[in-house]
């Protein structure tokens, strides 16, 4: 049956303060990959590293995607308002988040923490990659409780009518009114893929569970963080098919859109390092040295 979206964006109101479902939805993707990483760092998967180490390795990854994100958003799909308001880029709560930008954000942070602690960025990056998905899976029902990066309209029963997407004249009617004229079956043909759920599904969950089940012992340097950037790429171009193009606009051919365009790169790049991988080394689990409180009990 198709769905009409009626869904506060708002998840808590205390006075003037507004807690937006988009920005918990970012805390339960952290949440979920501290406890996931906790877990690999007590089985010693990344040597040297007590769960301090991997706190501060979290922090950083946390700044990068939230930085990276925000600001990858701004260049990637709305520069031209970004360099009339620059105060946008502040404006977090309204959503506008960049995979893209967040990845290049979470790459820096660890290529710095990795450099601290004197690890290859790669054995860094091949353990934060399982833990990544589940958060991109939450960030993707943000956007669709949101209203924001809705699909291509469908004939399928599965559709969803997003009052932001509608033509006129309904776009000027009020809540009340287009929940009438869906009782009469009048907007089903405004009714959209659900993109968001489509990439909540494939880059969240299958990406998930691929990645932790090929990680669940240890591999060839390189091979996880080349599967996540490779199934990431695939599954985001093929999303893009049934996805609106960010402002309207398509690069080319009447299809091809900006976030296909961003993903070749990454499917590229996990091709090169599944080849690297194939005679790189494989790091070893190593008991993680026992924290001050352990050494005192």
């Amino acid at each position: 049956m198709i769905y009409f979206h009626d869904i506060d964006p708002i998840a808590i109101s205390l006075g003037p303060v507004q807690v937006h479902w988009y920005g918990i939805m970012y805390l339960l993707g952290f949440i979920a990959a501290w406890w996931l990483g906790r877990k690999r760092i007590a089985a010693g998967r990344l040597p040297g590293v007590d769960a301090n180490g991997f706190s501060d390795l979290l922090f950083y990854a946390m700044l990068g995607v939230v930085l990276g994100g925000r600001i990858g958003y701004m260049l990637f799909y709305a520069l031209g308002d970004f360099l009339h308001n620059p105060l946008l880029l502040f404006k977090v709560w309204d959503g506008g988040m960049s995979f893209h930008g967040g990845l290049l954000g979470v790459l820096f942070a660890c290529w710095y923490w990795s450099r601290k602690h004197r690890l290859h960025l790669f054995d860094t990056l091949d353990f934060m990659s399982p833990l990544v998905p589940l958060g991109l899976g939450f960030g993707r029902l943000g956007n669709f409780i949101g209203a924001e990066l809705w699909g291509k309209y469908t004939d399928g029963t599965w559709g969803v009518v997003f009052p932001s997407g509608l033509p006129a004249p309904f776009n000027q009617m009020d809540l009340a009114t287009l929940k009438a004229e869906y009782a009469t079956g009048a907007l089903n043909q405004y009714a959209r893929h659900p993109s968001q759920l489509y990439e909540a599904l494939l880059e969240g969950l299958v990406m998930f569970a691929v990645l932790w089940a090929v990680s669940a012992k240890p591999r060839q340097r390189y091979l996880v963080s080349g599967l996540f950037a490779l199934l990431y790429g695939v599954f985001r171009f093929a999303v893009e098919f049934v996805r609106m193009p960010d402002n309207g606009v398509y690069l080319a051919f009447d299809w091809f859109t900006r976030g296909q365009l961003l993903s070749l790169p990454l499917v590229a790049f996990g091709l090169v390092l599944l080849v690297l991988s194939r005679r790189a080394p494989v790091l070893q689990p190593v008991a993680p040295p026992a924290s001050a409180e352990g050494s005192k009990a």
